[in-house]
């Protein structure tokens, strides 16, 4: 038996990830996934594991050839939007992106900014940064979006004398300090590694 839920996480990763996990202790494998839906079926509770992977920073190659060692690792991936538009023919730009993904479009990583990642529960540890270095990195990767909103927001309300945007500076001020927490934390255990 299938069941389809309809639901949208935005830029709530771990949120998403929990849920997906929770729907696995219930019994459902993912199958699909569209703008908010999501689509399962009936399997073991608990038989797999889910991690979300942010890769709104990567060209359309790096994006692909990280989606194809992930599937060659033996996981199931998914593409998913992190955002909703429903319009075709959308281009955006992300200055914070690496080199080729800074403008995304529908052909690129445009409403493909996570993967959603599976693997049979084996018992064994699954993430899928497993280096000081590459959290380190992952997690600036996810700080950087959100410090750009920050500073647009913040010079928009110095600009315009505006309350509204002065608050939703401070509302982005909170992804960025809990990411630049998880930056520090990594730095600060691969030094403690180092001695």
């Amino acid at each position: 038996m299938s069941k389809k839920c309809y639901r949208f996480f935005g830029g709530l990763l771990t949120a998403q990830a929990n849920w997906l996990n929770k729907m696995s202790g219930k019994g459902y494998r993912l199958v699909h996934t569209g703008k908010i839906i999501y689509e399962f079926e009936e399997c073991p509770p608990h038989q797999v594991i889910y991690r979300l992977e942010f890769i709104g920073q990567k060209s359309k190659e790096h994006a692909k050839d990280y989606h194809d060692f992930l599937t060659d690792m033996g996981y199931k991936v998914f593409y998913k939007n992190i955002n909703l538009n429903y319009s075709i023919g959308k281009v955006r730009w992300r200055p914070w992106a690496e080199k080729g993904g800074r403008i995304a479009t529908n052909a690129t990583t445009f409403n493909r900014e996570l993967l959603i990642v599976e693997k049979e529960n084996d018992g064994k540890p699954f993430e899928l940064h497993t280096s000081f270095e590459d959290k380190e990195a992952y997690y600036a990767n996810l700080r950087n979006p959100w410090f750009l909103t920050l500073l647009l927001f913040a010079a928009g309300a110095f600009v315009s004398h505006s309350a509204l945007l002065g608050i939703f500076a401070l509302l982005s001020l909170v992804p960025v300090t809990v990411y630049q927490a998880q930056v520090m934390h990594a730095k600060r255990e691969a030094q403690t590694k180092e001695w």
